[in-house]
C-alpha cells in the first residue's frame, strides 16, 4: 500500500526516482548549489611575460535523488555545469545544452544479515551496482571522485560489493563505446571528450579536425620508439583519455586500529594510428597532430599496490599512512610500462590542531637513461588536486613531468565547530634526471608552493569556502612544463572563493 502524502510531495517523489514509493523505504531529495570565483596568475602552468592574470565564476548546480529499501538502492544525480556568461544572457539553441546526468545507478541487494528482511544471510552484505557511478576508495589518490572539478568524476560500470566481518572486497567492470547505431560494426572506440578546438604546432587556434583526436601542446610533440609522443603528456585525469575497457578488485581488511586495503586495476586503451591535418592561417603552416582509432587491438595497462593507514596509539593522536604501487603492461601508444608510485605520511592530532609531514615518489623517465620502457607512472583515476599542490601544476589536464616527481611536503590543521584552516607546502624535484639547455643535466629542484584554505560554516546547509596559493618556480620548471627558457614569469599566484549551498529537499 502507498502511505498517504500530499499530493505535490507525492508527485515530487515518483518523478525524481523514477520507481514506486512504499511503506518502508526511505527517500530524500537534495540539492547543491556550488559557485567558485578564481583569480589565476599561473595556475596549472607558469603564465607568459606580458600576459594578463584570469578571472571568472564557474557553477555547479545538482539535484540528488537517492531511494532506499531493504532490496535496493537507487541513487540520481542531475548536474549542470557551466561558467557564469558562457552563454548568452538570450538562450538561443546555438547554446547548446550542458545539463547531464552525474550517477544514475541501482545496486540490488542480495544478501545482508543486518536486515531482518532476509532470514538468512551466508555472508554479511552481498550487492551489485550497476549504471552511471562514482568510484571512490582508499585516500582517493588513484580512484577519486575528483570533486574539486565542478564537473567531477563517474563512471559507466557494473560492480560487485562483499562485505565478511573485517573484509571486504569490490570488483568492477567497465566497457566503452560511442554509438549503438545500425550499420556500426566491430568495437572501435573513438574517446569523444574532444575539445571544439585546439592550437596546431605553430600556436594557432583552429577547428579540431573531424575523427582526429588531437594531441594538446603540439609543439612539444618528440618520437619515441618510432612512434609521435608528447614530452609532457596529461595522464588519464586529462581529458580525451577514456578507457576502451576496464576492471579492478579492490580489498580491504579492518582491525581496531589499522586498514589495509589492496587493489588491482587493468584499463585497456584502443590502438590507433598518429596523423596530422595541415593548417594554413595566413603566412603560417602549421599542423594539427592527433590520433585516428581505426585499428583493431587493445593496449593493456595494469596497476595494483597496497596502502596502510591506521593509529600508533589507542588514543588516536598519532596517525600514519603508506602506500606503494607498480605498473607493468603497455601504456597507451604502446611503450611497456616499468613504473611505481611510493608516498607515506604521519599525522599528529593535538586538540584542535594538527600537524602532519609526508613524502611522495612517482617515478618518471631518465633523459640519460635507457628509452626502452616508460618508467612514468600515471596516478590513473584519483584526485591529483588533493595530493601535489592546490595549483594543479602535476597529473592533470596540464600534464606531469617526463622525469617525475619528488614531493616532500608538510602541513598544519585547524579544526573548530564552524571553522576550519589549512596551511601546507610543498617542494617539487624530478625523481629522474633531465636534460636541460645544451643537453645538460637540469636542476632537478621545480620549485615550492604553499598553500593556505580555510571554510566557515554558516549553517548545516550552506558553507564559505576560499584559499590562497603561490607558487616560485626555478627555470627548471619551465622545461618540465616544455616552455621556452627565460620566456615565463617564476612568479605564480592563485586566489579562490567557494560558496557550497546543499540543503535537503524532502525526505521521508
Amino acid at each position: 500500500m502507498f502511505p498517504v502524502f500530499k499530493p505535490a510531495k507525492f508527485l515530487l517523489m515518483a518523478c525524481a526516482t523514477g520507481i514506486p514509493v512504499f511503506a518502508e523505504a526511505q527517500f530524500s531529495l537534495d540539492a547543491q548549489l556550488r559557485t567558485r570565483t578564481e583569480w589565476r596568475n599561473g595556475t596549472g602552468t607558469l603564465r607568459s611575460y606580458g600576459a594578463d592574470p584570469s578571472f571568472f565564476t564557474s557553477q555547479r548546480t545538482r539535484l540528488i535523488a537517492q531511494y532506499q529499501q531493504s532490496r535496493l538502492q537507487f541513487k540520481l544525480s542531475l548536474q549542470d555545469v557551466r561558467v557564469w556568461g558562457q552563454d548568452a544572457s538570450g538562450i538561443t539553441v546555438a547554446d547548446g545544452a550542458r545539463l547531464g546526468v552525474h550517477e544514475a545507478w541501482a545496486e540490488l541487494v542480495l544478501a545482508n544479515n543486518n536486515d531482518s528482511a532476509f532470514k538468512h544471510s551466508a555472508i554479511d552484505r552481498f550487492s551489485i551496482r550497476i549504471g552511471r557511478q562514482e568510484l571512490l576508495y582508499d585516500d582517493a589518490r588513484l580512484l577519486g571522485n575528483l570533486d574539486w572539478l565542478q564537473q567531477g568524476r563517474r563512471h559507466d560500470a557494473l560492480v560487485l560489493k562483499l562485505k565478511e566481518k573485517k573484509f571486504s572486497v569490490d570488483a568492477g567492470f567497465a566497457f566503452s563505446q560511442n554509438t549503438d547505431a545500425f550499420g556500426y560494426n566491430g568495437t572501435y572506440y573513438t574517446p569523444a571528450n574532444v575539445q571544439p578546438s585546439v592550437r596546431d604546432s605553430k600556436g594557432n587556434l583552429v577547428l579540431t579536425p573531424s575523427g582526429i583526436i588531437p594531441l594538446v601542446n603540439a609543439g612539444n610533440i618528440s618520437v619515441r620508439n618510432g612512434s609521435l609522443a608528447l614530452v609532457n603528456p596529461a595522464g588519464t585525469n586529462g581529458q580525451t583519455m577514456q578507457y576502451k575497457a576496464m576492471q579492478f578488485v579492490h580489498g580491504t581488511y579492518k582491525n581496531n586500529h589499522s586498514v589495509l586495503s589492496a587493489m588491482f586495476l587493468a584499463d585497456h586503451f584502443g590502438k590507433h594510428q598518429f596523423d596530422s591535418v595541415q593548417n594554413i592561417s595566413g603566412t603560417d603552416t602549421g599542423y594539427i597532430y592527433g590520433k585516428r582509432f581505426k585499428t583493431k587491438g587493445l593496449y593493456s595497462r595494469i596497476t595494483a599496490g597496497l596502502q596502510l593507514s591506521g593509529a600508533f596509539d589507542k588514543q588516536g593522536s598519532w596517525h600514519y599512512k603508506a602506500g606503494a604501487y607498480y605498473q607493468a603492461g603497455k601504456d597507451r601508444e604502446g611503450v611497456s610500462l616499468a613504473a611505481y608510485m611510493l608516498y607515506a605520511s604521519l599525522t599528529h592530532q593535538r586538540g584542535s590542531l594538527s600537524y602532519y609531514i609526508g613524502y611522495d615518489l612517482l617515478s618518471g623517465n631518465d633523459a640519460f637513461g635507457s628509452n626502452t620502457k616508460n618508467y612514468r607512472f600515471d596516478p590513473l583515476y584519483g584526485t591529483p588536486h588533493k595530493f601535489w599542490g592546490y595549483m594543479d601544476y602535476f597529473y592533470v589536464g596540464t600534464g606531469s613531468p617526463a622525469g617525475g616527481l619528488s614531493n616532500p611536503q608538510a602541513g598544519i590543521r585547524y579544526a573548530a565547530k564552524k571553522i576550519s584552516a589549512a596551511l601546507d607546502y610543498h617542494a617539487f624535484l624530478l625523481a629522474n634526471d633531465q636534460a636541460g639547455k645544451g643537453g645538460a643535466k637540469l636542476d632537478p629542484y621545480l620549485g615550492s608552493e604553499l598553500d593556505l584554505s580555510g571554510v566557515y560554516q554558516l549553517s548545516n546547509a550552506v558553507s564559505l569556502e576560499g584559499g590562497l596559493s603561490m607558487l616560485r618556480a626555478t627555470r627548471s620548471m619551465e622545461y618540465a612544463k616544455n616552455i621556452s627558457p627565460g620566456t615565463a614569469s617564476l612568479n605564480a599566484s592563485w586566489a579562490w572563493l567557494m560558496v557550497n549551498i546543499r540543503p535537503n529537499l524532502l525526505k521521508r
